[in-house]
């Protein structure tokens, strides 16, 4: 017959809980001062002047943007910000676009309409491609 030995345990001694210290409120309240100090003696940067002078807007008033284009019939979807008839000079910028051109056909849902007013959704006929975001301008 073989008898165990009990193996004997050793034990760890129990760790002492840390007390943290509560900061003094009168210690926050002077850094808070110093960093208000530092901050009100940096200079404002000031920027470099631009070359060319300010960016000049183009010329006419911005009655809408384009919103889709169906290449197929050549139209574009335009959402209105100001009226627009038929016989306006109109011209669209985008990126890639800068065309300037006549309005001859204006539609909404299929329809021929003589006049788009604000807040409406006109389909509008264009002579080249125009993208969505584009602007459109009218000339007086």
């Amino acid at each position: 017959m073989v008898v165990k030995k009990k193996k004997k345990t050793i034990k760890k001694p129990a760790k002492k809980k840390v007390l943290r210290k509560k900061p003094v409120k009168k210690k926050i309240a002077k850094k808070r001062a110093v960093i208000r100090k530092v901050a009100k003696k940096k200079p404002a940067k000031k920027r470099p002047a631009q070359k060319g002078g300010p960016k000049i807007k183009e010329a006419g008033v911005i009655i809408g943007k384009v919103t889709h284009y169906f290449p197929q019939v050549r139209a574009a979807v335009v959402k209105l910000k100001a009226p627009l008839t038929i016989g306006d000079t109109i011209k669209i910028k985008g990126h890639t676009t800068d065309l300037t051109e006549t309005v001859n056909s204006i539609q909404i849902d299929r329809v021929p309409i003589n006049q788009g007013k604000k807040g409406q959704e006109i389909g509008l006929l264009v002579n080249s491609r125009v993208r969505q975001h584009d602007t459109v301008y009218k000339i007086k």
